[in-house]
């Protein structure tokens, strides 16, 4: 069997975790490998940088070379191996957000970010053009105001949860520039239903593609 890469995005609070999680229960559930990683993480020298990245001041330029840096590691170490393998790799969060946080919240110039893009998630296969990314990605739409309830005193926010609302606005608003610009490969998912509506929804878009029964 091929391997499948599908990311899952949207703001903390939006339900993400609780979802992968089942969904990779359903993929092994039909005799299926599954990968589960996240990012900015995934390998040993990726979460170093996760944790620079999440708790660390450093200017908007800076975050976004460290995410892109995590990222090809976590591509060359974990992710096209994987995939290689046959395996299923479901990943909480991929480039997708850095356009969404970097871009997005923190107004990082996107051009920089479409360039840092190419050179990260360039084609394994010389000659060919097209960028490695999910064939499917989960976004996972929740109004900030509602996230912000979700989180209270759950835990010690790190430096991007700690943002104002307004920011997860403009985060929210770059996840829609995202699927806008790539629409054939995104699934967008109202999370402010119940959890239960929430995977009835999630379960069906992979019932569709054929890739639960």
């Amino acid at each position: 069997m091929r391997g499948l890469f599908i990311s899952f995005e949207g703001i903390d609070g939006a339900g993400k975790s609780t979802h992968i999680g089942a969904l990779a229960a359903a993929f092994k559930a039909q005799g299926r490998a599954v990968t589960l990683t996240r990012e900015p993480g995934g390998t040993p020298l990726a979460e170093t940088l996760r944790t620079l990245v999440l708790n660390d001041p450093m200017d908007p330029l800076t975050e976004a070379l460290l995410m892109f840096a995590a990222r090809r590691d976590h591509l060359a170490c974990v992710i096209l191996p994987a995939l290689a393998r046959g395996d299923v790799v479901l990943c909480d969060r991929f480039t997708d957000a850095t356009f969404a946080y970097q871009g997005g919240g923190r107004g990082f110039d996107e051009a920089v970010l479409t360039q840092l893009e190419t050179m990260v998630q360039g084609a394994a296969e010389p000659g060919q053009s097209k960028l490695i990314q999910p064939e499917l990605t989960v976004w996972f739409d929740l109004a900030p105001e509602e996230a912000a309830k979700r989180l209270a005193g759950a835990r010690l926010p790190d430096k991007f949860e700690s943002q104002p609302v307004e920011f997860f606005r403009r985060v929210v608003d770059g996840y829609a520039r995202r699927m806008v610009g790539d629409a054939g490969r995104f699934a967008r998912i109202e999370a402010g239903q119940s959890q239960q509506a929430v995977w009835h929804d999630v379960h069906a878009v992979f019932v569709a593609k054929g890739w639960l029964a």
